[in-house]
């Protein structure tokens, strides 16, 4: 294309962004960075009566987040705003009339108990979907059924009314999806879409093309949800005369359940016990909290890099990107057609993978965050070293601290099912000769020091040390597993483990 590409991320400010619709944020953003075009945010908030206090903010927070900002936006507008819906609405009337004048729209009076009324005619002769059509809008109340004298004074007396689409009778449709090839739809499935409501304001199908165009949107990236009302889309085109400059589509697969069987929801990820939000949602009307990816601990980075691959896929073998490398590497082709499964266990692969490749300076500040919120102090040279130790068993931040705490604070009771099965009179011996040697012991404390010493209190008693390592965990960490013991060792240093191998002496009794 000679022409500058432009793509759009469209949310509706009715509640916390879904994962589905970041992916398609994502996905438009890195089409837009490979393509060397932009990027737009576009608030789509015609429907006022579902709109949501703190929705806007939360939506241009969570793409910050994340680090793909818009390069246009309500917040950073550029030459086509607004871009709140809302803040457009006197242009859209315009539009519509254009359509009425070339006959490829009509006002439409029916009351909402006619409508009612037309659907239950429908649904006793046995029509499977009742619509409003080529055929039944021959009996409904508009002017295409009206005198002409009559709209006018129906008009003029202010009566309610909608503007619908006139869709024609036996026409193919036809779309090239960039994912999913060419789609044929017959007009006789269409219905004549409400295009302006009776307060106003223009419906989805009407405002998305309008601003699509004067946007120049060149590419419409959006959900697979919106396929049906595509062949509708590429009608108004045809019947603005916008064909030369309709962008081209392309139909992102659905998100789908963790067993495949359905598009994931928000119950899906509550039952499942993960998150669907990218930050915590606090609902304004009820005050209920639904978990974010973000504050579950998950790093944007990772996240990203997860999100990617639902639903696409780099044509290799290689899963770890940086945002950078998604931008060059992706491309709308390699977009499945079919559902993806959504696994929070490769969301949770991901993040343990960018959180071991940080280095240990970088997790010691994640470290000394939540040993501060304790009350307690760490120089953040021995907090690196805690991360160096504890890192490869961290999926999230927190678990740092969680993993490395009894370096920090000694423990104050034992693991007693542990403590039955392997704390005895070999244990106690080889501490106590360890305890002494330590006590004796002059030079530098290095992990190297500990394990000769340790092994050399062993030697002296005779006794294996492979037999009692989970009872000198036990002694030294309260518990029977965890990283490696002599690094830990060497953290807390000879006095501390002095302390706490006295501690456990005097206090864990071997069963008799």
């Amino acid at each position: 294309m000679n022409k500058e590409v432009r793509v759009r991320f469209a949310p509706s400010p009715t509640g916390a962004l879904h994962i589905g619709g970041v992916r398609t944020a994502l996905y438009n953003y890195l089409f837009a960075r490979k393509m060397g075009g932009k990027f737009l945010l576009r608030i789509e908030d015609t429907d006022q009566n579902r709109f949501v206090p703190g929705a806007e903010e939360y939506i241009k927070e969570s793409l910050n987040w994340l680090g793909i900002a818009p390069d246009e936006s309500p917040w950073n507008p550029g030459d086509c705003g607004p871009y709140r819906q809302s803040e457009r609405k006197p242009m859209y009337m315009q539009y519509a009339m254009d359509l009425i004048e070339k006959g490829h729209a009509y006002y439409a009076f029916d009351t909402p108990d006619e409508l009612d009324a037309m659907r239950e005619r429908l649904t006793a002769a046995r029509v499977v979907s009742p619509q409003y059509n080529s055929i039944t809008r021959t009996q409904m109340k508009n002017s295409l059924t009206l005198p002409e004298d009559e709209v006018k004074e129906r008009l003029a007396s202010g009566e309610p009314y909608v503007i619908r689409v006139k869709i024609p009778r036996k026409e193919e449709v036809r779309l090239n999806d960039m994912i999913r090839g060419w789609v044929l739809v017959h007009s006789n499935s269409l219905d004549d879409k409400v295009l302006m409501k009776s307060d106003g304001m223009p419906t989805y199908h009407l405002a998305n093309i309008v601003d699509d165009h004067l946007m120049e949107i060149t590419h419409v990236i959006r959900g697979e949800e919106w396929l049906p009302s595509a062949p509708l889309h590429v009608l108004l085109y045809k019947y603005f005369g916008w064909e030369d400059t309709m962008p081209q589509f392309a139909h992102l697969p659905l998100l789908l359940k963790p067993d495949g069987n359905g598009k994931l929801s928000k119950r899906d990820a509550e039952k499942h016990g993960f998150p669907i939000f990218p930050l915590d949602w606090s609902d304004p009307n009820t005050g209920d909290i639904v978990a974010g990816f973000r504050e579950a601990g998950y790093l944007p980075d990772a996240f990203l890099n997860f999100l990617s691959f639902l639903g696409w896929n780099p044509g290799d073998h290689r899963e770890l990107f940086t945002l950078e490398e998604l931008v060059e590497a992706f491309s709308v082709e390699r977009i499945g057609k079919s559902g993806t499964k959504f696994d929070i266990n490769k969301a949770k692969w991901f993040n343990e993978q960018y959180l071991r490749a940080k280095t240990d300076e970088e997790l010691a500040a994640y470290l000394i965050a939540d040993i501060e919120k304790e009350g307690l102090i760490m120089e953040a040279s021995k907090a690196a070293q805690i991360a160096h130790v504890v890192k490869e068993r961290a999926t999230f931040p927190a678990d740092l601290w969680k993993e490395g705490r009894f370096m920090l604070i000694a423990p104050s009771q034992f693991d007693q099912d542990i403590a039955s099965k392997k704390w005895n009179t070999d244990t106690e011996t080889v501490l106590g000769t360890y305890r002494e040697k330590l006590l004796q012991f002059s030079g530098e404390f290095t992990p190297e020091n500990a394990k000769s010493l340790l092994e050399a209190a062993s030697e002296e008693n005779g006794i294996k040390l492979g037999k009692i390592m989970q009872a000198i965990r036990l002694a030294v960490t309260g518990v029977g597993a965890g990283p490696e013991l002599m690094p830990v060792f060497n953290i807390i240093g000879k006095e501390e483990l002095i302390k706490r191998i006295s501690f456990a002496l005097e206090t864990l009794k071997v069963n008799s």
